[in-house]
């Protein structure tokens, strides 16, 4: 009896069909997992390339903004300088019709305006300056016939600020010297010398130049750093300076007139006017000595070596105040004044 065949429900073909398509789902869900990977990891330097070109656009969004606001404010500009251009130039058209019309009238307008500006340009220098640079007021209303030349463009005054200068006899002049510095400034023959100082200032011309030195063993300007340049007169505060610059210094030392006077070369125009305020000759020569005595024959010698200084064809004018034991002073100052035509003149005590 033959035997009988057993109904097997999955045959050899359908187990292969089934492993390959089972196999066949695996590949495609290895492909699509790799690639659901690949979507969840972006490149970092794309995302930053990204925001920079985003950050760029909105940069240039401000920046346009910007323009177009400042485009606007151009054209403002534009428009109205158009209009004020119309404006000059139809100005100018007036003017010119106006001078084409009549121009001798427009001259003698013309002349009229330049008189008034000069009437009140005189007008104010009177108010101004007057004929003096400084005021000056001294006891009542005398006033003095000195002799003096005080004109001049450039005016050279020079102070002896000497140890002498502080009394009328070599014995008191000896007791001051020693004395505080406010002493020295208070004494009595120096406060004479100040006052005449203020007087020739006063005295200046406006439109003139000048410069004041004081002297001893030494040379310097009252104004410090003024020295070889000359000051305005016209100038108040340079005025008030050089008298307080006077005023502040206390006399001491011997005398060098050769010294004083050799300060002249320093300027490059020469003055053409000068003043000498002192009380004697000089008891220093150019080269300073500590010698105690000095005789009258090397005080001679001194003062001849220092006028050899003085340029040519400049006065001279020296105001002498006294001093006691120098009885040729006065007689070589005013010889002094003759040979180059200045003055001299020994005041009293209550001038100026």
């Amino acid at each position: 009896m033959p035997k009988q065949r057993r109904n097997i429900a999955f045959s050899l073909s359908f187990l292969d069909i089934m492993a390959c398509g089972f196999g066949a789902v695996t590949l495609l869900f290895l492909i699509f997992r790799h690639t659901a990977t690949d979507l969840e990891t972006p490149d970092a330097r794309v995302a930053a390339e990204i925001d920079l070109l985003q950050e760029d656009i909105q940069v240039a969004e401000q920046q346009r903004v910007a323009l177009l606001n400042s485009l606007e404010i151009s054209m403002r500009e534009v428009v109205q300088m158009q209009g004020l251009s119309k404006r000059v130039v139809t100005e100018l058209e007036e003017q010119q019709k106006s001078v084409q019309s009549d121009p001798q009238n427009e001259i003698d307008q013309l002349r009229k305006q330049v008189e008034e500006l000069e009437n009140e340009t005189a007008e104010l220098e009177d108010i101004e300056y007057g004929d003096k640079v400084r005021a000056f007021s001294g006891d009542g209303n005398r006033q003095y016939l000195t002799g003096l030349k005080l004109g001049g463009e450039r005016v050279l005054i020079l102070v002896d600020g000497s140890a002498s200068m502080l009394a009328d006899n070599v014995v008191n002049a000896i007791r001051r010297r020693n004395m505080s510095a406010d002493d020295r400034r208070g004494a009595a023959k120096w406060q004479w010398t100040l006052r005449t100082v203020n007087w020739l200032v006063a005295q200046l011309p406006v439109s003139s130049r000048f410069q004041l030195y004081i002297f001893n063993t030494q040379t310097h300007a009252a104004v410090t750093g003024s020295e070889g340049s000359w000051l305005n007169a016209a100038d108040s505060l340079a005025v008030e300076r050089a008298v307080a610059g006077l005023q502040d210094f206390a006399p001491h030392a011997g005398t060098s007139l050769e010294i004083a006077l050799s300060e002249i070369a320093n300027f490059t125009q020469p003055p053409d006017n000068i003043f000498l305020l002192t009380d004697g000759l000089p008891t220093q020569a150019a080269k300073t000595t500590n010698a105690v005595m000095v005789t009258g024959a090397e005080r001679r010698e001194h003062f001849k070596r220092a006028i050899q200084q003085i340029p040519q064809d400049v006065p001279v004018n020296t105001i002498l105040f006294p001093m006691e034991g120098d009885p040729e002073a006065a007689a070589l100052y005013w010889q002094l004044a003759l040979n180059t035509q200045g003055s001299f003149i020994a005041p009293s005590r209550d001038w100026p």
